[in-house]
């Protein structure tokens, strides 16, 4: 494709040539032959000195928004270079969000099963669905671990090319904060957006909350100029959502789902044990029993959000209901870990202080003997909600054991010193080695007793500061079952 055909989506600064284009890049350890790169400029990084570096490995001509950067290929200069590169990577690939039916879900926690039931739901429907967040990606070919939540804009529109090609018809899509800030899914034409819920998470990047909101709220301000006429879906009960809802109003069309009054979508008579939960759903007019082998109020949440979704894109809702009770076990998100003892074992990604709250409430209510909690904290990333996390494990567990989660380039004994301080008695202890703290906590449990290890959920790597080493909480905890002495 000609470059001038590409820049006739966006805004550009200067003059150029007309190479043709057979690729682009961002990344120059991903340039081949005929790439136009892009020269972002980020936190860590100036894409700018990678350009001679791209040069040398083909790349036919450069976008950049730095003034007089010289090249022996041309040099397209833009204002803002993550739009620029949002548009040219729709235009290359053919608008490839035209052609799907694209459902976005965003928010703090409920993002991953949220989309997973979507996909689910609609794939039940028989209209094949794509996937792309936290835990997987699924573009029609077989699934694949994530790289991140949402990919940078030409990766998506990509995989969203891919999708189409591979017979796809929709997409359930994570759609982060950062990649709001960062422009991954401008051009990226919506047919509903979601919104789960906002608590305190990523301000290491966004500063403040109301920062943190602005990035959400922004996706659904960009919704009244798509061509699709995209449906904003929120939770009404969210303190936040009940704030989108208002800053929304009359521009866009709202649906309401939760246990209020308002919902337009509602769940009462909620019940759930250890196999999963039911409740009443009154939606359209009518009234639904749904039933879903997940458990927890938040999966009540991200049912509601899943079935007003697929609804929203046309699916039968009397048979989405139904479909719900076959939905699948999401990696990472209160994942039960399989052991017939007289005790049980939970895996969760929470990694907030709300989150946790969340999770261990839901165990609470299963009336455990006893309830454990192991958590850590992340290094390198939000270090206020260290303290708030371990307050919540203390208020709400009988025991709780601190650990390392991924420490990243900070000295693990100093996150597991500031999650300390949010202790106010002595129903704790600390482990600084992940495993043998998980080990530890399965060789505390006693029948009747329900152990919670939180914070890493489906990933199957721990970050340190200069290596990563394979590791998976299902798997450990799985192993530290069956070694334990099974009660006479």
């Amino acid at each position: 494709m000609k470059l001038s055909r590409l820049l006739s989506a966006t805004s550009v600064l200067s003059s150029y040539s007309d190479p043709e284009i057979t690729s682009l890049a961002f990344d120059s350890r991903h340039v081949s032959p005929g790439a136009l790169f892009f020269a972002l400029q980020g936190e860590k990084s100036d894409g700018n000195r990678f350009v001679p570096e791209a040069i040398e490995k083909g790349a036919v001509a450069i976008i950049s928004q730095t003034k007089g950067l010289k090249a022996n290929v041309p040099v397209v200069r833009v204002e803002n270079i993550r739009l620029a590169m949002a548009e040219i990577a729709s235009v290359f690939y053919d608008h490839p969000s035209h052609s799907l039916k694209i459902a976005a879900v965003t928010g703090t926690n409920g993002k991953t099963t949220t989309a997973f039931l979507i996909r689910h739901l609609c794939s039940h429907a028989r209209l094949p669905c794509g996937l792309i967040g936290t835990v997987a990606y699924d573009i029609g070919s077989g699934i694949r671990p994530a790289i991140r939540t949402t990919p940078e804009a030409p990766d998506l529109q990509e995989m969203f090319a891919q999708m189409r090609d591979n017979g796809l018809k929709a997409c359930a899509l994570e759609a982060s904060s950062h990649a709001s800030i960062l422009q991954r899914l401008h051009s990226v034409e919506f047919d509903t957006f979601a919104f789960t819920n906002l608590t305190q998470d990523h301000l290491d990047f966004h500063k403040t909350l109301d920062a943190y909101f602005n990035a959400k709220a922004a996706f659904f301000e960009q919704l009244p100029s798509q061509n699709k006429r995209a449906k904003a879906i929120i939770n009404a009960d969210d303190r936040y959502g009940h704030l989108l809802i208002e800053r929304l109003r009359d521009r866009i069309p709202i649906i309401r789902y939760g246990v209020g009054a308002s919902a337009d979508f509602r769940a009462s008579g909620v019940h759930f044990d250890t196999t999963g939960t039911t409740y009443q759903l009154a939606a359209r007019g009518k009234s639904y029993l749904v039933r879903l082998p997940l458990i927890g109020m938040f999966n009540v949440y991200n049912s509601l959000a899943a079935l007003a979704t697929t609804a929203t894109l046309g699916l039968e809702l009397r048979a989405a209901v139904a479909a719900l009770a076959s939905s699948p076990q999401i990696s990472g998100r209160m994942e039960r870990v399989p052991a017939k003892r007289s005790f049980q074992v939970f895996v969760d990604y929470a990694h907030t202080d709300d989150a946790l709250r969340n999770a261990l409430n839901t165990l609470k209510e299963l009336h455990p003997t006893r309830l454990i909690v192991l958590f850590g904290c992340g290094g390198n990333r939000d270090r206020t909600k260290r303290a708030l996390m371990a307050r919540t494990a203390e208020e709400l567990a009988d025991w709780t054991i601190l650990t390392s989660d991924n420490p990243r380039k900070e000295d693990p004994e100093m996150i597991i010193a500031e999650a300390k301080k949010g202790f106010l008695r002595s129903r704790h202890e600390c482990i600084t080695d992940r495993e043998a703290a998980i080990r530890h906590t399965v060789a505390l449990a006693q029948p009747g007793d329900i152990l919670l290890i939180a914070g890493k959920g489906h990933e199957k790597i721990q970050e340190f500061a200069d290596h990563q080493t394979p590791f998976d909480d299902v798997v450990v905890a799985s192993r530290a079952i069956a070694d334990k002495p099974v009660e006479s």
